[in-house]
């Protein structure tokens, strides 16, 4: 039996559909052993419709820890995914260093200040190669910060379904190396599934060589509103095994512990 895990949850705190209680019900019925809320905190001048306020972070960790304490048939995890700017690391730490998390997710939604999530046209008419180097080289300066646990699709880039001209193995080579550098881990993200690139995030072909890289792996539904949790985890869960992961990371009080594929005992790395 596998020991699946949901850690990439969003509320009302950020943009997601329903308050963190109105995902319990899913979690149950989906066979999750732990489900994790990583509402967006998104650093940038002015407020964000898609994030969480800042002023509201003390009150999002204690309503999961009341929730934590209610609830007994799943495991309640306490995380941000938060959005990585070069040079504002200080203020990422200081904004998340007292808080209660179990994890933080590092993200990148954004190059030089400019969304490549919000529709395809940051890419028309430009240098796919260099937006795709760029976004890469970024992710890898969030995993050198020592901010993030893990990664949110690692490549999501590939949104719009752009491609570079060339074989991109080199990029995700680059970044495996990196993420075990620096002890980082990956997520399969099944929400791309939902999007227009329909498949998971990161590109299914390049998955074998974070695995060579021993880089640590979970597996997450992005899941906006309670029908998305766990969805198309079965075929997410399949690629990990094919691709010849046999552990899985999961997460409490900022520390990573490795469980078994087949979920029998864990073990620490």
């Amino acid at each position: 039996m596998i020991y699946k895990t949901d850690y990439h949850i969003h509320t009302r705190y950020s943009d997601g559909s329903d308050w963190p209680e109105a995902y319990l019900p899913a979690a149950l019925k989906s066979g999750i052993s732990e489900i994790g809320f990583a509402d967006h905190l998104t650093l940038m001048d002015g407020q964000k419709e898609w994030s969480i306020d800042p002023l509201l972070l003390e009150e999002y960790c204690e309503r999961l820890l009341r929730l934590r304490e209610t609830t007994a048939d799943v495991v309640i995890r306490i995380g941000l995914e938060v959005d990585y700017f070069p040079g504002k690391e200080e203020l990422i730490l200081n904004t998340i260093k007292d808080l209660p998390l179990d994890y933080v997710i590092g993200s990148v939604h954004f190059l030089a200040d400019k969304a490549i999530d919000l529709g395809p046209e940051y890419y028309e008419n430009r240098d796919i190669d260099a937006i795709f180097d760029s976004y890469f080289s970024t992710i890898e300066e969030a995993a050198a910060t020592s901010l993030f646990d893990f990664i949110a699709h690692p490549d999501l880039v590939r949104m719009f379904r752009y491609h570079t001209s060339h074989d991109p193995s080199h990029l995700y080579r680059r970044l495996a190396k990196s993420l075990h550098q620096h002890n980082v881990g990956f997520e399969i993200n099944t929400n791309g599934m939902n999007k227009p690139l329909s498949d998971f995030y990161p590109d299914r072909r390049f998955l074998h060589i974070f695995r060579e890289e021993k880089v640590s792996v979970c597996v997450n539904s992005d899941a906006h509103k309670p029908s998305r949790v766990a969805q198309y985890f079965d075929e997410a869960y399949s690629l990990v095994i094919n691709a010849g992961f046999t552990e899985m990371a999961t997460f409490e009080n900022r520390e990573k512990t490795m469980v078994p594929v087949s979920g029998a005992v864990r073990t620490v790395r």
